[in-house]
């Protein structure tokens, strides 16, 4: 047997290398997961020792408003901001020049430019048009924050997500126009059954994340006066002075955010089941 072949057949044979049981990486790992569970046992014994049964009391209904008025804002932004991205998505994909720029000149704004910035000119840019308003028949909406933050939150959502739908549509091989052209389907068809199931796949996850930016991004509107939970949180801290109200509103963001993230892996598995072997 020549020198070649032993040496191949020797390195087939050769057990693995025994992988290093401590790399830096993993030390590093370890240490950060170690801070972290440090901080959160910290802050259990903090709201432990500090807790006051009759300030909770007194509170947490307030919270409870509060997080009610968080999830009706966000919920009716985002699904009204899916209405309106989806003509924003076509007119970004479109030839005419008439539809693209408009279209490209919109996204490009909310996009690059704060949402807290944006909420301001809709509330107070808005609100020194009074009388042309009045005239208009449109006072009534904007003189109400509520109605001042649901707008911006929709404008802001659905430029995003107008991106996001265009990026998955966008993912679909062209393939699979060509093979329902072939198959006689028109355009809309295919959009509907096949394109589109295929597109919100790849969608789901920036879905998601849109949605849970918007929950923590939620907490601006308590600047012009929406009670929402940053709202009751910030009058429950002028009224009492304790820190530990900010940190019960943390919890809550993070419940939230903890809780959104588990249903959006649960749907992807599930919409996902065909693509696993």
């Amino acid at each position: 047997m020549s020198n070649t072949a032993s040496r191949i057949i020797e390195t087939m044979e050769r057990p693995p290398a025994a992988a290093r049981q401590w790399t830096g990486q993993r030390i590093a790992g370890h240490v950060f997961m170690g801070f972290w569970v440090l901080a959160a046992l910290g802050l259990a014994t903090f709201l432990a020792g500090a807790w006051d049964s009759e300030l909770f009391a007194r509170y947490a209904p307030n919270y409870v408003s509060g997080l009610i008025v968080t999830v009706q804002l966000v919920l009716i932004s985002i699904l009204l901001g899916a209405l309106l991205s989806a003509p924003i998505a076509y007119a970004r994909t479109s030839r005419n020049k008439f539809l693209a720029w408009p279209a490209y000149a919109y996204v490009y704004f909310f996009r690059g430019t704060p949402l807290l910035a944006q909420t301001f000119l809709i509330y107070y840019g808005l609100g020194s048009f009074r009388p042309q308003l009045e005239a208009l028949g449109l006072w009534t909406f904007f003189r109400e924050a509520w109605y001042c933050a649901v707008l911006a939150f929709t404008l802001n959502t659905a430029a995003y997500q107008a991106e996001i739908l265009r990026g998955a549509v966008q993912s679909v091989p062209r393939g699979q126009w060509e093979g329902a052209a072939s198959l006689g389907l028109h355009r809309f068809q295919t959009l509907q059954k096949i394109i589109l199931p295929q597109a919100l796949i790849v969608a789901l996850r920036p879905y998601g994340n849109e949605i849970i930016l918007m929950i923590k991004g939620s907490a601006i509107v308590a600047i012009i006066t929406v009670y929402d939970l940053m709202g009751e949180t910030r009058r429950a801290y002028s009224r009492t002075f304790d820190f530990q109200t900010y940190i019960w509103a943390a919890v809550i963001y993070l419940a939230i955010v903890e809780t959104l993230r588990n249903i959006i892996d649960w749907i992807e598995r599930r919409i996902t089941r065909h693509l696993k072997r």
